[in-house]
């Protein structure tokens, strides 16, 4: 069962699934002015959300947003993106061992992983 939406968010969320590249918050706020949303602070809660229930993710390196493009996607903590230097196209890796990898490399260091955002900078097929 899909958890329900708010105006703000179903707002905010579309604004991202339209979107060919990552947005930063002003970017989504520029977008989306004529549709209500007039305030930073009412972007930025609608996006809270939107990643806490795993339909939007943030790409610390760009602060910026994109929709998840995968149905039932897990990665609300652990991200892993692929992002071409060119075009600031981003690729979600869906990679389900890349944790247990993690941990298990954690743990041959004495160390306790909780969790991981992985940004991958290289060129994509469309711009080598």
């Amino acid at each position: 069962m899909e958890p329900s939406l708010t105006n703000n968010q179903k707002i905010v969320l579309e604004a991202l699934e339209d979107s060919e590249q990552p947005l930063g918050a002003y970017s989504i706020l520029f977008n989306i002015e004529k549709k209500g949303i007039k305030s930073p602070q009412q972007v930025y809660r609608a996006l809270d959300k939107l990643i806490e229930i795993g339909a939007v993710h943030k790409i610390e390196s760009l602060n910026s947003y994109i929709a998840c493009k995968h149905k039932d996607c897990k990665a609300r903590e652990s991200t892993s993106f692929l992002i071409c230097q060119e075009c600031q196209k981003v690729y979600e890796v869906l990679e389900s061992d890349l944790s247990d990898k993690f941990i298990k490399l954690s743990q041959e260091s004495n160390f306790k992983y909780f969790t991981h955002n992985l940004e991958i900078f290289g060129i994509c097929d469309l711009c080598n």
